[in-house]
């Protein structure tokens, strides 16, 4: 159940938000048994830690997107709730292990599982990323998606969560090349298209994925041409969203697209050449993914 006081807060926040959006607040289906898995196996999830406007939605479907590496971010985005600062703890290397449970558990045939940014490791958590890949693949019929970090442009690293064989690569873009310095002071626009390219000319060929936040302060030029970019970039699957404030302290929400405009986006990349693109004002980075990676499957078969 949601507590009163969460209710009022998001009324409030709804009253802001133009009426094609609407954000799911009864917690039924199987929200009860996602919830309680993940807080007995100590998992986080970006659902929670970005404050997700889907969650409620997914939890009920049985679903929810896992987020390793801890809680705290050595990065500080400034669109992303995701708590900034110095890790407090070292990466767990039995956390694999519980993120496999959790997939039992919930008997997941789809796996997304993101991260933090782990500048602090020698690695960025490029290990722990394979790992887990690794001990999911061993579960019977299971298709696993990975959203990570930039690794800082590292290629070895990079390489190091292909070897382990995901079924999908996504790194998101997030916005247009004119903003990323103020949106994402510690990223950049040409290392996140380069490690895309990295993972596109991987061997066995695997989905390469990126997203895009609309409504940060971009032209409609600007979100082409970082479209276009990503299709340069050998990316295949695409998912344009919303940007949607997580508190007056983020960055300002300058746009409300509305949901005829975003399939103006989506015809407009598929005709550039993806395979499959999710596009609305409630679109996130691994909302419904296993349904955007059958269609690029079945698109890159046709």
């Amino acid at each position: 159940m949601i507590s009163d006081a969460s209710k009022v807060h998001s009324r409030k926040v709804a009253q802001r938000l133009p009426p094609w959006i609407r954000v799911r607040l009864r917690a039924d289906g199987h929200f009860s048994k996602v919830h309680a898995t993940l807080r007995a196996g100590g998992l986080h999830t970006v659902c929670e830690g970005a404050h997700c406007p889907n969650k409620l939605e997914c939890y009920n479907r049985g679903t929810a997107t896992v987020m390793i590496l801890g809680d705290t971010c050595t990065r500080c985005c400034k669109f992303c709730a995701v708590r900034g600062g110095a890790p407090p703890h070292p990466a767990d290397p039995r956390e694999p292990e519980r993120v496999v449970a959790m997939a039992r558990t919930l008997g997941l045939r789809y796996v997304v599982v993101t991260s933090v940014t782990r500048d602090d490791l020698a690695d960025g958590g490029a290990g722990l990323f394979a790992e887990t890949i690794i001990q999911l693949k061993r579960l019977e019929g299971v298709t696993v998606e990975v959203l990570t970090p930039d690794f800082q442009g590292t290629r070895h690293l990079v390489e190091t969560v292909l070897a382990a064989g995901p079924h999908v690569f996504n790194h998101n873009l997030e916005t247009v090349r004119r903003l990323q310095p103020d949106v994402r002071p510690q990223a950049d626009y040409d290392r996140s298209l380069q490690v895309l390219r990295i993972a596109a000319a991987w061997r066995p060929k695997l989905i390469v994925k990126s997203g895009l936040m609309v409504g940060l302060g971009e032209t409609d030029d600007e979100l082409m041409a970082a479209i276009a970019d990503l299709r340069s970039a050998d990316c295949r699957s695409l998912t344009l969203g919303q940007y949607l404030a997580p508190s007056p302290r983020h960055w300002p929400v300058a746009r409300f697209v509305p949901p005829e405009q975003f399939e103006h986006y989506r015809r407009r990349a598929l005709a550039m050449g993806f395979l499959a693109v999710a596009a609305g004002p409630l679109v996130r980075s691994s909302y419904q993914a296993d349904q955007l990676t059958a269609e690029a499957r079945m698109m890159g078969n046709g």
